[in-house]
C-alpha cells in the first residue's frame, strides 16, 4: 500500500472549515450577537483561509484534479513563495487563525475544524510534504515542416472494384420488398 499523502486531506478540511467559519459569521453577524465583531473577524478570517487553501497542491503520484478556475488563485499563491508552499508554516497560521473564532458560539465548529486541519497540516510538514502548484501540460510539439519528415502523398490512386459491380442498380430493383401486406383503409 502506498504512503498516505496528508496535505491533499488537510487542504479538504481548511477549505470546508473556511466555509463553514464564514457561515457561521453570517448567521452572528445577520442575529446581531453580544460578540458579533468576533463574527465578522471568523467571515475574514473564512474567506481567507478559503483564498489559501481553493488551489490544491500537486500530489507526487498520480494525477491531480484541478479544481475549477484554480490556475488564477495558483498564481497568487506561487507569488508567496516558501510562506504559501510550507506546511509548518500553514499549520501555524490556521490554528492562529482559528483562536479568536471560537469565542463565539456559531463559530466554534468552524475553529474546531480549522484546528484539526492545523493538526493535520503540521503531520504533513513532519513527513516531509510541501505544496507544490499543479501545472497545465504542455500540447506536444508539431515536427518542422519541410524537414523530410513528412510523407510524401501516395502517386497512385487506391485500388477500385471493376466497373460492372461500380454500375448503379435501377430503381426497380434497388427497392425492397415488404413483407408484411400493406393495404389502405380506403379500399
Amino acid at each position: 500500500m502506498g504512503r498516505i499523502e496528508w496535505a491533499m486531506w488537510a487542504n479538504e478540511q481548511a477549505l470546508a472549515s473556511g466555509l463553514i467559519l464564514v457561515a457561521g459569521g453570517i448567521v452572528a453577524v445577520a442575529a446581531q450577537f453580544k460578540g458579533w465583531p468576533f463574527a465578522a473577524y471568523s467571515i475574514a478570517a473564512g474567506v481567507f483561509v478559503c483564498l489559501l487553501e481553493y488551489p490544491r497542491g500537486k500530489r507526487k503520484k498520480g494525477s491531480t484534479m484541478e479544481r475549477c478556475g484554480q490556475k488564477y488563485l495558483t498564481a497568487v499563491v506561487k507569488i508567496f513563495g516558501p510562506v504559501t508552499r510550507n506546511y509548518y508554516v500553514r499549520a501555524i497560521l490556521h490554528a492562529a487563525l482559528a483562536v479568536p473564532a471560537g469565542f463565539l458560539l456559531s463559530t466554534i465548529l468552524g475553529t474546531a475544524c480549522l484546528a484539526i486541519a492545523s493538526a493535520i497540516y503540521l503531520l504533513a510538514a513532519i513527513r516531509g510534504e510541501e505544496w507544490n502548484p499543479i501545472e497545465q501540460k504542455k500540447p506536444p510539439e508539431r515536427p518542422p515542416v519541410g524537414g523530410g519528415t513528412i510523407k510524401q502523398p501516395p502517386s497512385m490512386p487506391p485500388p477500385r472494384p471493376p466497373v460492372e459491380t461500380r454500375k448503379k442498380q435501377p430503381l426497380e430493383e434497388a427497392a425492397q420488398e415488404n413483407p408484411i401486406p400493406v393495404t389502405s383503409e380506403a379500399e
